[in-house]
């Protein structure tokens, strides 16, 4: 494993009203190449609308857990669910946690940086990593849990500390759908697992009240919604995530460090 979760707990960081406004204190310089960085993917702010069924009432879908993780906990409480204590899951063997910078800022660094006349690819990106953790740019966007015995996985996503990188989705993946073979009897022990995992999903949550798989807040498709497929759960709240993404965009464009023009 990376030394992603050592450079997390050895970051103590006091996010503030400004984006820009981050203090860190480091035990020195950090070696990027120690952990992953990835830039954040395009904004797309389109939801499929939702419908509760005839008769059906609203849940609090923001009250729904997998595993014990739930939307809008924060990344503290995740690293001490998950990385400080032992639990049914635990961190996958690499890139556990991925760190992220939203893409709108890293064209600014990009910017500053080579107004420095930084401009060689390695230096470069040092140069905008390091700009992005010192200002708090620089945040955990993923954690990967797996559980060894049943091969279960569970993917977190978090938003950046513009909104205080909490989680805004959770995908639980399991193996029900899968088959060693093609013939009779494991088309058979098919059917049954993905019974029995129905059942078990229908025992926590109840039926769904929107269509046949989704469990929703209300029928504002950017409130909170769980989604169930053969095997696998996704629990997402995409207000969150696109509040998010606006708030990073919105500043980036104040915070560009643009030549001083004067005319």
């Amino acid at each position: 494993m990376k030394k992603t979760i050592k450079l997390f707990i050895t970051m103590i960081c006091l996010y503030q009203a400004s984006i820009t406004s981050v203090f860190c204190a480091t035990d020195g310089s950090v070696n990027f190449d120690d952990f992953t960085i990835v830039e954040s993917d395009d904004a797309d702010l389109t939801t499929t609308s939702v419908t509760l069924n005839p008769g059906a009432q609203s849940v609090n879908v923001g009250g729904f857990d997998i595993a014990g993780i739930m939307l809008g906990m924060s990344f503290e409480d995740i690293d001490n669910l998950f990385f400080k204590s032992k639990g049914l899951y635990s961190p996958r063997e690499k890139d556990s946690i991925i760190y992220t910078i939203q893409k709108d800022w890293r064209y600014n660094l990009d910017y500053e940086c080579r107004q420095e006349g930084i401009i060689a690819t390695a230096e470069l990106e040092q140069c905008i990593n390091t700009l992005a953790k010192d200002r708090g740019l620089l945040y955990a966007s993923e954690v990967h849990l797996v559980r060894e015995n049943t091969g279960e996985t569970i993917d977190i996503y978090f938003t950046s500390n513009a909104t205080d990188n909490v989680v805004w989705k959770v995908v639980y993946n399991n193996d029900v759908n899968e088959i060693e073979g093609a013939n009779e009897k494991f088309e058979n022990q098919r059917q049954k697992k993905i019974l029995v995992f129905w059942q078990n999903v229908l025992d926590k949550y109840g039926a769904p009240n929107s269509g046949t798989d989704k469990w929703i807040t209300t029928n504002n498709s950017y409130d909170p919604i769980m989604t169930a497929y053969y095997g696998s759960l996704e629990l997402s709240d995409m207000g969150r995530w696109s509040s998010d993404v606006a708030r990073n965009i919105q500043q980036s464009r104040e915070y560009f460090q643009a030549k001083p023009y004067a005319f």
